[in-house]
Formats: C-alpha cells, structure tokens, sequence
C-alpha cells in the first residue's frame, strides 16, 4: 500500500538537548512551600489527517444515543417527529421519569439550481483489499445477526451504491465513525486464547467466514483465501460453530493474560490507578487561587485511596513535593530557565524524597500541600509573569519514570494503562525551554514561537513514549498562547481545555481527565473489502510504523498507532469505491489492541457487513444523517484551521447542500429547480447549525478558543460531536415531562424552562412568567438541572452550565438569537448571564 507523504500532524521538532556540561547545583530542599498564585494525519496525526472524500458504510446503528446524551442506548435520536425513549434522568420533584414528547416539524424543500457544484474529490490515499469476495452462507439465524448494530461503527448508510459513479460523490461522502475505547454494558464477547487470523491479508476469523465443516478451514471474508484452524473449527453442523464466540458475534474481544504477562490482575473490586502528577501554576491572583484551592481539594477526595499522585508547582523555579514528612508540605526546587540535567534528576529521583505516594498514605500532607499555596506577590501583570512550564513537565515526566529509567524499558512494566499529567494553568509558558516572549510585539516573536512549537510537540511526542499523557487545564482571563500549548497535549495523547475559572466546571473536569484512559499501547487497524479504499482519517492518531505490527503476506490493511485509548475519543473514516461493484455485500474490520488498565492485553475485533444496492432511493434511505453530518463536519473542520478559512467553509456547506440537492434530488416540474432528496431531511438542519455555531460561526471570540473547540471536536465521540454541531432543546413541562423541540426559530415562551444542550456548554432558560412565581420556578429549575446533569454525567470536557431568565427581548426573538447574543455576552464580559 503505497501512501503519499503527508505532513505530520501539528508541529514537528525536535527537543531542545539538555547541557550536561553545564554545572547544575543538586536540587534544593525548602522547608516552607514556594508561594502559589492562584485563582481565580495519517502520516495522520492525531486530529488531523488527510482531505475530504466519500464512501463506504457499516453497520447501521440508528442514530443511537448513548446515556450521554440523555437516551438509554438503543432508543433512536429523535427527529423532531419521532418519539425518543424514556430519559434516564429522574426529576427531583418527580419520581418517575416521563417519556418526552416530540413536536412535528416538516422540512420544507430546498430549491436551487442546478448550476452549482463542488469541486471534485481529490485522487484517494490509500489503496485496500485483496481478492474478490465471496459471501458466506446466510440462514434465519445468522441474518439476524448480521443485522446486529455496533455501538463501536456507527456508518454513515446501511447501504453501499454499487456503481463508482454514484458512489463517491463528494458532497454526501460516505464513511464511519469508530469508537475503539468505548465501553458498553454488556461489552462484547470475551475470548482468551489466541485469535485465528487469514494467513494472506491478517484478517481475524469471523461470522462472516465460509467454513468447510469437515476439515475445519475457513474462508476469509476479506481476501477469500483459505486458512486451517488446526481442527477447531471441525464441526458436524453450522448450528455447532455457534459455540465460538467469533463465529456468532460480531464483536469479540480476545484477551491475553497468564505467562505472556505475569503483572496481570484479574479484574476486581479495586481499579489499578496509573500515577497522576498534578502540574500547578503558582502565578496565580488570589481570587483565582481560591477557587483553585477548592477544586484541588475535593479532586484528590474523589480519588481512589489506591492512586499513586505527585504534585509540582511551577513560575520561575521548578518544586516537586516531597510527601516523606507526615505534617510538614516541603519541596524540592529546581531551576526553570532550561531543561534539567540528568545529574540533578539522579540527586532528585535516587534522594531520600517520596514524589508519588498513594492517596491512603498522603491525603493529609496532600491537603496541607494545598492549603500553604500563595497568591503571586509582585506587581506585574498576568501575561507578564515567568512561568516554566515546559520544564516543570519534564520533571513530573521523570518523576513518573523513576529509576526504572535506567533499566531496559522492555523489562519494567508499570500497571494501570497510560500514566497522566494533569497541568492547572493560568497563563502563557514564557520562562525556560518552549517558552515565548511576553509581549507578542517581541522583534524575534515569530522565530521564537516556531522553536516553541517544535519543542512541545517533541515534549509531548517524548511523553507518549513513556506511556504518558498530558492534560492541559486552563482557567482565568489571562491569554495562554494556546498554540504553543496545544502540541505538547496533542502529541501526548491529552487534551486541552479553557475554563472561565478555576471553580467547579474546572474541578470536574479534574476529576474526569483522571479516569477517562482506558488503556495504552493502542494499535487500530482497518481491513476492507477490495472493493472499498480508505481515503482519510481524522482522530487521535499516526500512522503506525510497519515495525510496530505484525504484517502478513498481502496486508493493506490501514495501520493507526492511537496516542491513547478511552472512551471519549472517535476516528472518523472517510471512504470510496474502487470500481463498479460487483459483489451482492462488502466487508469491513476494525481491530482494536491495547494494554488495559489490568495489565492484560486486548484485542477488539469488531466486523460487519453492508449490503450493495443499486437503488439511490434505497440508499438515500439508509443514510443516517446524524452520522453523515458528523463526518461531514469533521472533513469540514480539518480545513478551518483559523477564523478566515472558517469563513471559507462556511460557503463550502452552502456548496454541497447544492451538490447534494442535484446529485441526489428531484428536479422541479418546468423548472430548474431541484427538490432536496427527502430521504435526508435532517442532513440540512444539522448543516444549517454547523455553519453558524460556534465551531465555525462568529459565536466563540477569540481565536484560542475556536482553536480549542475545533481540536476537541476532531477527536470527540460522536455522541459529543453531534451536540458539537445541533444542539438539543428541551422545554420542561407540568407533569415532569421534558418536551423535544426544534432548536431553530423557536419563539421563547414566557411560562416555561427550556434546556439547551450544545455540547461543551448547557444553557437553561427560565421565562419571564415562570421566574415570578418562585414556587414554580425553583421546581423548574431542579428538574432542568439534574436534566442537564445526567445528559452530561460523562461528558469530557464537562460542559459549563449556565442558568438565567429570559428578558424581554427573548419574547419577541427567536431562541437562535438569544443563544447567540448571550453566549457572547458571557464570553466577552466572562460573568455570569443575568
């Protein structure tokens, strides 16, 4: 498979060397606490890989949403004409949850002309597949399971166009959303012994596969050659096959444990925890301080008594705490201007300190840590402040090694998945190494900021390496250069996110980024029918190194090397058809290994099959327009790296609501005018949100914030993605009921609470009626609350809730308009919504 060189994602560099000619004193030990300020693509990289392309579906899961968003898994999303299942919500004031009910809204017909057009899809990436596919026998029993959908493949049709032609428009696209991480109840089946794999092209044994009952060989879905199971497949019926799990599954997970790895712990009562290094910013003002205080205290009180945590607090100087004194909070200080050397890490790391410690053991010093915290004494502005943030990382990164630096890294093996640092910012990096200048005026800015770029990608490209990802948690008003933050998170595998403050939305998210890695060492790969070819793929990944995996003789399969696998995280598949298709169904496989957190190794291998139609009606009809505009929005985004290539996209939407009107619609009576296809009566709406929301409207701003949004949303799970796009509006009324409503020229009614849910932030309006009388409203504004609550109980970033009555002018405007003006109103001024 020949793939054509691409830039890598974000930034590439190398780190600054360290001097170790340059004489560095030993650490220092300080008795008494520094002062702490506080408060107030493939050569895919991870979000970013590739261009816009089309075709090929998967399982179709109908629209599922996950108990994220509110709906149990399974219940269809509801389109403002379907009635959704019951909330997994329950009111405070009502017992019993009640079933929403779902206003009727039918789209009217979009009529343009025909003249219009994209431009076509540029020349695919990837080549995939193998022989032509022969299909496996299908009775009663097995198609049922066929048509089993996988909350992990969310495709964007059930259906694949068997001609080329019509197949990969460009506008449309067709692809699939993979969720490797995510973890459902029940999971899938479990298997532990070693899978057999299709000797020719590595793909796993399957529900798909032909096999002769008599000598026990089976047929490859993918590239149809013929492989033996040592007999374990020998079987006097297919109902007997059965009994293997991934012969009657379409999900499988094989797990290795016993000798292969003798650190396994079999799951129990006690999670394993990898070791968290909280990274604190002690430049802080007093306001921001205390709330940071705050968040810091019950983060490290929700934590399990088993957690291993470390705690390093930096500005101009470096100091790691030491948790070897029972009462007293002591540090040991290095210098921040450069990169450690490796004599005063020895002193640090082989001294007699303790810098991680268990919770059980610590909490008390931990709480004293915090509290001795100080705010920033000298009279200089926030952006003005010394922070050495790139070098108090690489502390906490050797910290979390610890000696086992100098053994053989294939001998030490640490337990608990992907180690975490978590960095609690209030400002730009601008002492010590990838800093930049304080004053973006500077003369050498711009050389500065490109060294600064380089050197956090290769700090954080260095932390993967060792198992380790990096959060970045920003809060206050002080501008934090995000782009020179942005690649030391991405290319660790974490993220990066801009809180108002350091108070409670920033102290769930604390909590959240600890739990949400569900393993390390993740390895994706794609496997398609020869008749499908990968032509990009946005996500938290890389291209594999080919020693990284094991090959097979004619592999082309689609290789990812994830940054880290959890739960929040999603690749979007872009696809086309080689050819003509001939064949009646084409395959696809998604396999999924990575070590867990119990130190067993996983691997998911997840397979379906889409039947070929020659029908456009039949095809239009099995689109599933939530997950097209996701993809969509996500080949959309990835060009939009600043607001006036935002601009542009913004006119690329109305281009392909017209492409897809002609390609797909019906043309008018007389006229030349086209009806878009009714099949997709949603795809436009979604659209319509996408191109004036936040993550490409003139909503949000400021630049680091939509650059913040824009990541977050490359790499999101679909249900957060979707929000992302098409925000939720329910209206709550008597009886406990939660009314589902267009979220689009609503007019605002005076005696009802409404709950907007846009992903990353949940607005609840209460009308001018309702808030006088405060019996009602209280009431009304419990439910709205634990509404939004649940809807994003397990949502990362946690979105910021926002609560307020509605004025006047909301009466006579529509809720669209509202949502903008208030939601600039609050990020412009940074208070709370009257």
């Amino acid at each position: 498979m020949a793939n054509p060189p691409q830039p890598s994602l974000g930034y590439s560099g190398s780190l600054t060397p360290t001097q170790p000619d340059a004489p560095t004193p030993g650490p220092e030990k300080n008795s008494i606490p520094p002062p702490f300020p506080s408060p107030v693509a493939a050569r895919f990289p991870p979000p970013r890989l590739q261009q816009e392309q089309i075709p090929s579906p998967s399982t179709r899961t109908p629209n599922l949403l996950s108990p994220v968003n509110g709906v149990k898994t399974g219940s269809p999303i509801p389109h403002l004409s379907t009635p959704p299942g019951p909330p997994v919500f329950s009111s405070p004031l009502r017992p019993a949850a009640v079933p929403f009910r779902t206003s009727p809204a039918t789209p009217q017909p979009v009529a343009i002309s025909s003249s219009s057009s994209l431009p076509t899809s540029s020349p695919p990436y990837y080549s995939n597949g193998s022989a032509e596919l022969q299909h496996q026998v299908s009775d009663a029993t097995e198609e049922s399971l066929h048509l089993e959908k996988s909350p992990y493949v969310l495709f964007s049709a059930d259906k694949v166009l068997k001609r080329k032609k019509q197949a990969n428009v460009p506008s449309l696209g067709f692809g699939a959303l993979v969720s490797p991480g995510r973890e459902i109840s029940p999971g899938p089946q479990v298997i532990q012994r070693d899978p057999h794999r299709c000797q020719n092209c590595g793909a796993y044994a399957n529900l798909y596969c032909n096999i002769l009952l008599g000598s026990g060989q089976w047929q490859c879905a993918i590239c149809r050659n013929l492989n033996g199971s040592e007999g374990e497949y020998v079987a006097t019926s297919k109902e007997e096959l059965l009994n293997y799990p991934e012969l009657s599954s379409p999900m499988v997970d094989y797990v290795q444990t016993g000798n292969q790895r003798p650190g396994f712990i079999p799951v129990g009562d006690l999670r394993i925890s990898a070791p968290i290094v909280l990274v604190i910013d002690e430049c802080l003002d007093e306001p921001h301080l205390q709330h940071l205080q705050s968040s810091l205290h019950a983060f490290v009180d929700s934590l399990p008594p088993t957690t291993r945590i470390g705690i390093v607090l930096y500005g101009r100087t470096v100091s790691v705490y030491d948790f070897s004194e029972d009462s007293v909070a002591s540090a040991d200080v290095l210098p921040g201007d450069k990169s450690p050397t490796q004599d005063s890490l020895k002193l640090l790391i082989y001294g007699t300190g303790i810098y991680l410690s268990a919770i059980h053991a610590s909490l008390p010093v931990i709480h004293t840590i915090f509290s001795s915290l100080r705010p920033y004494k000298l009279n200089l502005p926030e952006a003005s402040r010394d922070r050495c943030l790139g070098t108090a990382v690489e502390v906490a990164l050797r910290i979390i090694q610890g000696p086992s630096a100098e053994i053989s890294r294939g001998i030490v093996k640490r337990s608990g998945g992907n180690s975490r640092i978590i960095v609690c910012a209030g400002g730009p990096n601008t002492y010590g190494p990838g800093s930049v200048p304080h004053s973006l005026s500077h003369p050498n800015y711009p050389h500065m900021e490109k060294s600064a770029l380089k050197w956090m990608e290769h700090l954080g490209q260095e932390a993967h390496r060792q198992n380790t990802v990096v959060d970045i948690l920003c809060a206050g008003t002080c501008p934090v250069r995000v782009p020179i933050l942005q690649p030391l998170a991405k290319a660790s595998g974490g993220a990066l996110v801009l809180h108002d403050d350091f108070g409670e939305a920033f102290g769930v998210n604390l909590q959240r980024a600890s739990t949400r890695a569900a393993g390390s060492h993740g390895l994706f790969e794609i496997r398609c029918s020869d008749d499908i070819l990968i032509t990009q793929v946005v996500g938290p990944g890389e291209e594999a190194h080919t020693d990284a995996h094991e090959t097979f003789k004619n592999d082309t399969s689609l290789s990812i090397q994830m940054l880290s696998v959890e739960e929040t995280q999603s690749f979007a598949l872009s696809m086309e058809t080689k050819g003509d298709i001939k064949s009646d169904y084409v395959f696809f496989q998604f396999a999924i290994q990575y070590s867990n957190v119990y130190q067993a190794d996983i691997s998911r291998v997840i397979t379906v099959r889409l039947p070929t139609v020659d029908s456009v009606s039949a095809y239009l009809g099995s689109v599933q327009d939530d997950v097209a505009a996701v993809l969509i929005a996500k080949r959309t985004l990835l060009q939009a790296k600043n607001y006036s290539d935002a601009i542009d996209m913004r006119a690329t939407i109305d281009e392909r609501v017209k492409d897809i009107t002609v390609k797909f619609g019906s043309q008018l009576p007389k006229s030349k005018l086209y009806r878009f296809p009714k099949e997709l009566a949603v795809l436009p709406e979604h659209l319509f949100h996408l191109r004036r929301g936040p993550l490409l409207g003139s909503i949000v701003g400021h630049e680091d914030e939509r650059s913040v949004l824009r990541n977050l949303f490359l790499n999101a799970s679909f249900d957060l993605s979707l929000r992302m796009i098409a925000p939720r509006c329910l209206m709550h009324r008597e009886g406990g009921t939660f009314e589902e409503l267009p979220a689009y020229d609503l007019a605002m009614q005076s005696d009802a609470a409404v709950v907007l849910d846009h992903g990353t932030d949940v607005f609840i309006w209460l009308g001018a009626e309702l808030a006088a009388d405060e019996g009602k409203s209280a009431a009304a504004l419990a439910a709205c609350r634990t509404l939004a609550e649940e809807l994003t109980e397990s949502r990362f970033p946690a979105p910021r809730i926002l609560a307020f009555k509605v004025c006047h002018f909301c009466l006579s405007h529509s809720l669209s308009v509202c949502v903008i003006l208030l939601y600039m109103f609050h990020l412009t001024t940074k208070k709370e919504i009257p």
